[in-house]
């Protein structure tokens, strides 16, 4: 488990893009183990590849997710968009927690 400082976090692919990558791939595991794998698979890469984490505080994480989410999975897999919305969500709350995880902040 890496120390964490907020202060180091942003600057986050250069201090801790080991630990990010590790947090992201968990939640991915997590998910895939529990949903549709060809949803969560384009949820990984259409959308959360181009998210990215912050840091609020008090233990705490966000996921800024890119514009328009449920849009880029159009034509991708047959899901309508209040499905992806509540998988995504789920989604974003496992790597948020798996963030917290991997930095020891989930006690807090």
């Amino acid at each position: 488990m890496a120390e964490f400082d907020p202060e180091r976090f942003e600057d986050k692919y250069a201090n801790y893009f080991t630990e990010l990558q590790r947090a992201y791939k968990s939640a991915f595991e997590t998910m895939n183990d529990r949903y549709d794998s060809e949803l969560i698979h384009a949820i990984d890469q259409r959308i959360l590849a181009e998210s990215e984490p912050f840091y609020e505080g008090d233990g705490e994480f966000r996921i800024e997710l890119p514009d328009d989410p449920t849009d880029r999975l159009s034509g991708v897999v047959v899901a309508d968009d209040e499905k992806v919305e509540t998988i995504l969500d789920r989604y974003v709350e496992e790597i948020e927690a798996e963030i917290r995880s991997v930095f020891g902040l989930d006690g807090e």
